[in-house]
């Protein structure tokens, strides 16, 4: 039996990292819920991976890595960062060709060994002021 913490390791890899974002059903149930889901996106599996195509046609190069994992009962905290270059529109800004390095925590709850609800905590700030959207402080 795989651990929930590499059954979270291979999501990223396979669908956030490789971009084989119709394999997001083999780690998240069909009515997973998304709890703090990007603007605009719906409901469900369909939704996550709509707002997967969405990240990863803004960001094609995107890379995800997972710096540490903590594990309690049904749920895995994982912190991540993750890189790549803004080459498509991405939450109503147009490409910009900037870099962007973002970092970040998501909260995966399991059920009978797929991910049933999940909560990311990230620097959406940050990012912006990376594209330029949003003035550095001090700027």
């Amino acid at each position: 039996m795989q651990s929930n913490s590499n059954i979270v390791r291979q999501f990223i890899e396979k669908v956030l990292n490789r971009g084989e974002i119709d394999a997001a059903g083999q780690f998240f149930w069909e009515d997973m819920v998304e709890q703090v889901p990007l603007p605009g996106q719906g409901p469900g599996l369909e939704g996550l991976k709509e707002a997967l195509r969405g990240l990863r046609a803004a960001f094609p190069d995107m890379h995800w890595t997972i710096h540490e994992q903590i594990a309690e009962g049904d749920k895995i905290l994982s912190r991540f960062e993750w890189t790549g270059m803004h080459r498509g529109p991405f939450l109503g800004v147009p490409a910009t060709g900037r870099p962007v390095k973002v970092w970040g925590m998501v909260i995966d709850r399991f059920e009978g060994g797929k991910i049933k609800d999940t909560r990311i905590i990230m620097d959406t700030l940050g990012l912006m002021v990376q594209l330029g959207v949003v003035p550095a402080p001090n700027a």
